[in-house]
């Protein structure tokens, strides 16, 4: 499911109407932005070793002394719902319309006889209508979701080349297309505790380029592997692919190649990515209503899979094949300039959005309370005189 890789690149190039409007409606929200110094903070900790034990979990499609291939992407696990729904409408859809052309083909025998026709002709008409009703507004709105699961790219990729030092990204076009990025200026999610989501557990590797480095004027972001139970994972994957572009593929553990054809566990494995370690801790009530849930799981990975059947198998540019081998040209890098001219003009009309500024982050000052501090009550005055008995009459 790509919907946050296309909900980024919506960002990207989204009106300046639209944000405005976004930002009237939102007004908690705020840009905090990136630092220069935090920038450079991020690059250089992910140029250093963070484990002694590099491991890949895949799923690896490529893997040799120059070329380092994986499926990357966010949320695979929930891929198949949206498939599932999309089926239902398009079904329903061409079943209405199949039984309406059988009863335009009776009614014409009908006319052709001489016999009566008004109720094959209702019957024709409105079996015709629900088609129509089913399928205009899935066109017009569904169909742009349903190519989030189905219609498009098998699995979204990451091709690591160490001969160029160069990062690809492939994505459909909708998602921002095929990019190449340089390996120098990446920073991860892996390269330290404090980038990574708490405890490191149910978000794969996430690896960004600022717009320093991008030449997009836009950041990067990609999410590379299986979810992780824990930030020991997060590590090893990192580290495994830090190795491999930095010092080669010498004394790493091999992975396991992968094949891009849709096999049935390819859709129900994903769903548990990330859960071990949940589902070692949880009671024995969580677990028992886990299985209860399970013919969801199983709905759910048989979506997963019809999706997976319905895509076909990403390609890469032949530049991109062949880059790194002797002879070959290197790619050129992304930039602003090889995008449609409306979609240049969007890029750098949101430029400002993710520009990083320079020198450090302003450090934050004291919160200073607006209230007055409550009076303290004057005991000398407040307290009750004491009456002296000998004046009493």
């Amino acid at each position: 499911m790509y919907f946050i890789e296309w909900f980024a690149w919506l960002a990207a190039i989204d009106p300046k109407e639209k944000r405005e409007a976004f930002k009237k409606q939102n007004k908690t929200i705020k840009n905090r932005g990136v630092y220069e110094n935090e920038d450079e903070e991020y690059v250089a900790a992910a140029k250093k070793s963070v484990c002694e034990t590099p491991k890949s979990r895949g799923p690896v499609y490529v893997y040799n002394e120059h070329v380092l291939e994986m499926r990357c992407g966010m949320w695979e696990d929930k891929r198949g719902l949206i498939s599932i729904l999309s089926l239902t409408v398009i079904l329903s859809a061409a079943f209405n319309l199949w039984i309406a052309l059988g009863g335009i083909e009776k009614l014409n025998n009908l006319i052709s006889n001489d016999k009566p026709y008004g109720e094959q002709l209702f019957m024709s008409l409105f079996f015709l209508g629900i088609s129509l009703i089913l399928a205009v507004p899935y066109l017009m709105y569904g169909l742009r979701l349903t190519r989030l699961e189905m219609f498009t790219s098998r699995h979204l990729l990451i091709r690591f080349n160490r001969t160029t030092q160069q990062v690809y990204l492939h994505r459909p076009v909708y998602c921002g297309g095929i990019v190449t990025l340089p390996w120098n200026g990446v920073s991860s999610s892996g390269s330290d505790k404090k980038y990574a989501p708490p405890g490191g557990m149910g978000m794969p590797l996430e690896l960004t380029w600022s717009p320093v480095f991008t030449g997009t004027l836009r950041p990067e972001l990609i999410w590379v592997g299986r979810s992780a139970n824990n930030f020991a994972e997060l590590q090893a994957e990192w580290e495994f692919i830090r190795r491999f572009m930095d010092e080669g593929p010498e004394g790493l553990p091999p992975p396991h190649i992968t094949s891009h054809f849709p096999w049935p566990w390819h859709a129900f494995t994903p769903q548990f990515e990330g859960l071990t370690h949940y589902f070692r801790n949880s009671s024995r009530v969580l677990k028992c209503g886990l299985l209860l849930l399970s013919p969801a799981f199983l709905i759910i990975g048989t979506g997963h899979w019809v999706s997976l059947l319905l895509c076909w198998k990403p390609r890469w540019p032949r530049i991109i094949r062949e880059a790194g081998l002797p002879g070959k040209p290197i790619p050129a890098l992304t930039t602003v300039d090889d995008y449609p001219p409306h979609i240049q003009e969007r890029l750098r009309e949101n430029a400002y959005l993710w520009a990083i500024r320079p020198g450090k982050r302003p450090e934050r000052k004291p919160r200073v309370s607006k209230r007055r501090p409550k009076s303290q009550p004057n005991i000398e005055k407040d307290a009750p005189h004491e009456v002296d008995s000998i004046d009493q009459p």
